[in-house]
């Protein structure tokens, strides 16, 4: 119907829109801009013609890792051992 339901309280009205300007030339492909967290889901497309399809995808957003903090423990001389530590939240 050349729409795009968002579901409620969704945020994606801003977000979401049709790739193509006219999605009945065969091409109904969204682009989901600046994915988040939240848009963890499962996302279903419709295509009517003549029948109804149905696809659903599941789409996982993970967050961007931290940039992790490393630091040294023990003397740094030739032959012997170092540890190096790495944490990250």
């Amino acid at each position: 119907d050349h729409h795009v339901n968002y579901g409620t309280g969704s945020g994606l009205q801003d977000r979401v829109a049709f790739v193509q300007n006219d999605p009945s030339q065969y091409d109904a492909s969204i682009r989901l801009a600046d994915l988040q967290v939240s848009d963890t889901g499962t996302y279903q497309c419709r295509v009517k013609k003549n029948t109804v399809a149905v696809h659903e995808v599941i789409v996982t957003v993970q967050e961007k890792p931290a940039t992790p903090q490393c630091w040294t423990e023990g003397e740094l001389v030739e032959g012997g051992s170092i540890l190096l530590r790495c944490y990250s939240r």
